[in-house]
């Protein structure tokens, strides 16, 4: 598992009511959690940071799908139910770019 992978993981409501086995994407990972940003097909809810996903082979998504960067979650990486793809490096240092500004970091 490494950062920009497309990963399977069942995702939990904002409300934590519950949860929906999703695609996100790998921010940051450990020995033991890995940290992952929601992806959505509601491509109606776009956000300033959010970004756009393509589907294709190399990402593995069905729809194209939004990166939802303000729905963050750290979870045990045991919950990963599999792999599904990898964005672009240049995708990647978009998602950097964008999460230093919703943290405000210089």
């Amino acid at each position: 598992m490494e950062k920009g992978d497309l990963i399977l993981i069942p995702f939990p409501f904002t409300d934590l009511t519950g949860n929906k086995t999703r695609p996100t994407l790998v921010l940051a990972f450990g020995k033991l959690d890995v940290t992952v940003a929601f992806v959505s097909t509601q491509l109606k809810w776009k956000e300033e940071t959010d970004i756009l996903l393509e589907s294709n082979e190399e990402t593995g998504l069905k729809k194209n799908s939004l990166i939802r960067l303000s729905k963050i979650a750290t979870i045990d990486k045991n919950m990963a139910l599999g792999r599904l793809g990898v964005i672009s490096n240049s995708l990647i240092q978009k998602v950097n770019e964008n999460l230093k500004a919703i943290l405000d970091l210089d």
